[in-house]
């Protein structure tokens, strides 16, 4: 990829982005200006992709790149771009906030000369294995929706979605790393009631979820039925299948789905 990429705001996603496209080999260090209010996690860039360029400034970004990546919280982004807007004209942005949809960034934009796109990672990506949904929604060029793509297939998977189903995509991608965390907590948990040292619980949690979905992923069958593969007649997985299915395992998962959902369309509405 033969331009400049400039990254506003390099925490946990910033970062892994930056350090994914590297790793990957889509950009080199010294392709990429970044900016953060914290020198710190500068430093850390600094350190960890020699050759990376730390701005000055929001506005230092803007006036280097040719492609910037807007990675700071959905309350800051209005402020961004009003401080960059005199640099931003043939501009490509990309916006990986939260409840920013693309007519708020037409709004914000308009004037400016730039052009915009919105996609939502997830923090998986700071291990490469992201989930990423990318707005079909776009005022960008071909090459430029393409080279965007490269981006975040650097750190994970990618899929490009119409937005109507975005808040969607926050409830089962964006949000849902938090709900297993909280899976494996409680398996890890459990594995220590039975005598299991913490250390051991935890690991042995996440790599059977990690496993399962793995299997998902690759086997191409029906969750149900790798589920049923575990399941021996009269066996211990099944008593356990049917004390989550009393205690209502599957309707929380979606009920809480539905909350974010919900939560994710008030926030694009202003509410």
């Amino acid at each position: 990829m033969n331009r400049i990429i400039g990254m506003i705001g390099t925490g946990n996603m910033g970062s892994a982005i930056l350090r994914g496209i590297v790793e990957a080999g889509t950009v080199n260090a010294q392709q990429i200006v970044a900016f953060d209010n914290s020198s710190r996690r500068i430093r850390e860039l600094e350190e960890d992709l020699p050759g990376i360029r730390a701005a000055r400034s929001c506005l230092d970004v803007a006036e280097q790149a040719d492609m910037i990546i807007l990675a700071v919280k959905p309350l800051y982004i209005q402020e961004v771009i009003d401080e960059i807007r005199p640099a931003m004209s043939g501009k490509a942005v990309i916006s990986i906030a939260a409840g920013w949809t693309t007519s708020m960034l037409e709004k914000a934009l308009r004037g400016s000369g730039a052009y915009y796109m919105r996609v939502m990672p997830n923090t998986p990506a700071l291990v490469g294995e992201g989930m990423t949904a990318i707005c079909d929604e776009s005022t960008f060029s071909r090459e430029d929706f393409d080279d965007a793509k490269r981006i975040f297939d650097s750190v994970g998977k990618t899929r490009i979605l119409p937005e109507r189903l975005f808040d969607g995509v926050t409830a089962i991608s964006g949000s849902s790393p938090a709900y297993v965390y909280m899976m494996i907590e409680a398996m890890a948990d459990a594995g220590v009631k039975e005598g299991i040292p913490r250390t051991y619980a935890y690991e042995m949690a996440a790599q059977s979820v990690l496993g399962s979905a793995l299997m998902v992923l690759s086997s191409g069958t029906h969750p149900a039925a790798l589920k049923d593969a575990v399941c021996s007649p009269g066996g211990t997985t099944i008593e356990a299948v049917e004390e989550l299915e009393r205690k209502g395992f599957r309707a929380a998962i979606m009920d809480a789905m539905g909350a974010c959902a919900q939560k994710s369309r008030e926030l694009s509405a202003g509410k």
